[in-house]
């Protein structure tokens, strides 16, 4: 099939990836395999001089947009170049091709028609993330919506694309958003050609209000203008239905009472944030992404806090059960296997986490009674039954007298002996193990980090594994990991990295458990410094 038009020297036309009022999106293909995505704009320039206003308009936001790429962030799509077509002078926008699905095929048969508190807060944290990124360069996305957002499949990300509208000159903005704009996430001010930073924020609220309830507070049943007035009139006058009602009535039957449950505990905090994204008053909500995003971190991070204290409190009860049930195993004579163990603690961001404590310590508890209650058995009848020795078996003749009481008390105190000795066995092994452990952390710390070869004829270099050592990919284990001045405890600083944030770091240097890194914040701001390895996890090789 012979291509329709061309779009610059060297950038392939492949066909289109999705057309509408506002501009159509074309597969490109660079000279070799690089593939992009291009957002074609519907309004021709044919006239490539600075006198002439949609022209001087046009490169005046390019030259914006281009700032919003000058720091890179992960979660907005990367500007690749713009211009016009070489036929039909189509003013063009090309961008970096994201692989995944956008967040409306995510709502999708076979997904679930709601998204899981966890994500919710992951797409709230990362989304307006770019929204501050953005519109701290002075850039004004102006169409964001549920299919501009799109799941990176290969970092797990969730990016911000399209930025077509803000290249766009006011006139042009003003027909395309009354004619084909997707009005179920437009902002009232929208409606009569405006758009505001906090315009984007209030499309950023309808996102969040669909992700949580599976639907936009005020859908469009048709295409017809009708439908659509109503709509947009809808935004400007009515209060969105309660979100939290309609979520419950798409819950997923397939999931389990226990996490339908759990699911419906959506932070306060979260909901607060969509009502005021909402607000019909542009002065009402948060005045740009920035504002939006810090408000965001800070609760999740307050939210954090406070569930440091909550595990700490499980761990230990964790220690404490895991105590009394290598007791009672002792005592009902099993062996422990070191191998098998099960941790009393469980977690499932999917499931309610106490209820699986709660059941194994009730199971270990009934199976200590059991075990109690038959050995107190055993001991108060006769023994009719042979006596085992170490190394011989001597087998004992009943007949119809009873046991004499030198006998029974005999038995008695073999069996305290044995349950005694079990139970030294298993401390000796729990001390050993623990003193060995300890040694060998000690031998290993002493080791020197670059031993000599142990032959002097083939020396061994060691310079690619230090390189190979330094140059590690880590990320967080820990809910936190501060910074150190250097690689010692006791030069920590205030500032800290979150997990939440799910940072990609490099090893600069390694040094007594720690890596010096560089991180760069969404204002272009570098932090640097020494962190635990103990708070971080190695990813990768």
């Amino acid at each position: 099939m012979g291509k329709v038009f061309t779009i610059t020297e060297g950038l392939e036309n492949m066909g289109a990836l999705r057309t509408g009022g506002q501009g159509s999106v074309y597969k490109g293909r660079r000279q070799g395999e690089i593939i992009s995505a291009v957002k074609l704009l519907p309004t021709p320039i044919h006239t490539e001089d600075k006198q002439d206003k949609n022209y001087r308009d046009f490169n005046n936001e390019v030259e914006k947009l281009k700032k919003v790429n000058e720091v890179p962030n992960p979660n907005v799509v990367k500007i690749l170049s713009s211009g016009l077509t070489e036929s039909g002078s189509f003013p063009f926008i090309e961008m970096e091709f994201i692989e995944g699905p956008d967040l409306e095929e995510l709502l999708q048969a076979p997904n679930d028609p709601i998204f899981s508190i966890q994500e919710l807060i992951k797409i709230a944290n990362q989304l307006s993330n770019a929204l501050a990124h953005c519109h701290n360069v002075g850039v004004k996305h102006g169409d964001i919506k549920s299919n501009n957002v799109k799941f990176n499949v290969h970092t797990g990300n969730y990016i911000l694309l399209d930025f077509g509208l803000a290249i766009m000159s006011d006139e042009q903005r003003r027909t395309s958003l009354r004619h084909a704009g997707a009005v179920e996430f437009m902002a009232p001010e929208q409606n009569e050609g405006q758009m505001l930073f906090e315009s984007d924020v209030y499309s950023f609220g309808v996102i969040l209000y669909e992700l949580v309830a599976g639907r936009v507070p005020f859908p469009l049943n048709d295409r017809g203008e009708t439908a659509r007035n109503k709509v947009m009139l809808s935004h400007m006058e009515a209060d969105p239905p309660d979100v939290l009602e309609i979520r419950k009535q798409n819950l997923p039957k397939s999931w389990s009472p226990e996490r339908r449950e759990s699911e419906m505990r959506v932070p306060a905090w979260l909901l607060e944030i969509i009502s005021k994204c909402l607000r019909k008053d542009s002065s009402q909500r948060f005045k740009n992404g920035v504002e939006l995003h810090e408000s965001i971190v800070h609760n999740f991070t307050t939210e954090a806090g406070n569930s440091d204290v909550i595990a700490r409190k499980y761990n230990a009860l964790e220690k404490e059960n895991k105590n009394l049930k290598e007791k009672i195993l002792v005592l009902e004579g099993q062996h422990i296997n070191e191998e098998n163990r099960t941790p009393l603690y469980y977690s499932d961001p999917d499931k309610i986490s106490i209820s699986k404590p709660l059941y194994y310590v009730i199971l270990i508890c009934l199976f200590g009674l059991l075990g109690f209650a038959a050995y107190s058995i055993y001991l108060r009848k006769p023994d009719t039954q042979s006596i085992q020795v170490s190394n011989s078996v001597d087998s004992v003749a009943n007949d119809s007298s009873s046991v004499s009481d030198e006998t029974e008390r005999k038995v008695k105190d073999n069996h305290d002996k044995e349950i005694r000795a079990m139970i030294d066995s298993v401390q000796r092994a729990e001390s050993n193990s623990d003193t060995a452990g300890a040694n060998q952390q000690e031998q290993a710390d002493e080791q020197p980090q670059d031993p000599e070869p142990a032959n002097a004829d083939t020396p061994v270099d060691n310079a690619e594994g230090d390189q190979t050592q330094k140059s590690a990919k880590y990320t967080l284990s820990a809910t936190r990991a501060y910074f150190y001045s250097d690689a010692n405890e006791n030069t920590r600083r205030d500032n800290f990295l979150a997990k939440w944030n799910s940072p990609e770091l490099t090893a600069i240097d390694d040094k007594n458990g720690f890596i010096y890194v560089e991180f760069f914040t969404i204002n272009g701001e570098i932090t640097k410094g020494w962190l635990r390895k103990r708070d971080l996890r190695r990813i990768g090789k």
